[in-house]
């Protein structure tokens, strides 16, 4: 399925949508998010610091920068208007050149309250295949 906004009646048990979430993560876009969130941890910012006081290879992405993007394949799937129910485990870490794709799937429709309940299992991968985000949502959505 390609991304849009689903009707439940246009889904199934197992339907897929893969959503490319960057080509390329930069040390901008991590610079961008620390400003937007207020979240100005070295680790993410400054490389001195991640590498030589942390002992890390440099920064990494923030993860709630990752579960962000993330979310956003959800939303673009399914709307944002109904969303119930997001969460997600972070896997591994998120480095500047990544490449993420998230893929979105269908693991149940119910009805509840005169509602339509589409449950999905998300998971974000960078392009060696390694997952970096594994969760869970839960969206309302027209029949």
């Amino acid at each position: 399925m390609s991304p849009r906004t689903a009707a439940a009646g246009d889904l199934a048990v197992g339907d897929t949508v893969e959503t490319v979430l960057t080509e390329d993560l930069t040390r901008t876009r991590l610079v961008m998010y620390a400003g937007a969130s207020g979240d100005y941890n070295p680790l993410h910012t400054d490389d001195v610091y991640a590498r030589e006081a942390a002992g890390y290879p440099g920064v990494f992405a923030h993860g709630m920068l990752t579960m962000g993007m993330t979310g956003k394949a959800v939303t673009d799937f399914v709307g944002d208007g109904d969303l119930l129910r997001y969460g997600v485990r972070f896997r591994s870490q998120v480095w500047p050149g990544d490449r993420l794709v998230a893929t979105v799937t269908v693991t149940g429709i119910t009805e509840s309250a005169g509602r339509r309940i589409v449950e999905l299992d998300v998971v974000t991968v960078n392009g060696d295949g390694v997952q970096v985000i594994t969760g869970t949502a839960a969206a309302a959505v027209s029949a």
